[in-house]
């Protein structure tokens, strides 16, 4: 049994991951003034960021449109969720009699009166 781990091969089929401390922290990085938590109220709050499409966001020169736009669409989805509840605007046209359940009830008649 050896003392010493044996050497890597460059194909070793069992690769073993580099330790963290590899190549992580450059001496170029310097901490000494950092804050710790500095931003951490702010991701708390979270961040919600959207990737236009290219032939959406030629329609909108900066954010405040674009969430304007968004805000006059919430709005008008509302406002027709709310007539639905409340059951103004159109009728439900799904409770009124077809016209095909008008043609039946017409030759029913007609062949109940066929038959005498």
């Amino acid at each position: 049994m050896r003392a010493w781990p044996r050497p890597r091969k460059e194909n070793d089929m069992n690769p073993r991951p580099h330790s963290r401390n590899d190549d992580d922290m450059l001496p170029e990085y310097d901490f000494s003034n950092a804050v710790r938590g500095k931003y951490y109220e702010r991701y708390r709050q979270g961040t919600n960021v959207v990737l236009l499409d290219p032939d959406v966001a030629e329609v909108f020169p900066n954010a405040t449109a674009v969430n304007d736009a968004l805000r006059a669409l919430v709005a008008v989805a509302d406002a027709k969720a709310s007539r639905r509840r409340a059951g103004t605007g159109r009728p439900n046209k799904a409770l009124q009699p077809t016209s095909r359940s008008r043609r039946k009830g017409k030759k029913l008649a007609k062949s109940k009166a066929a038959r005498g």
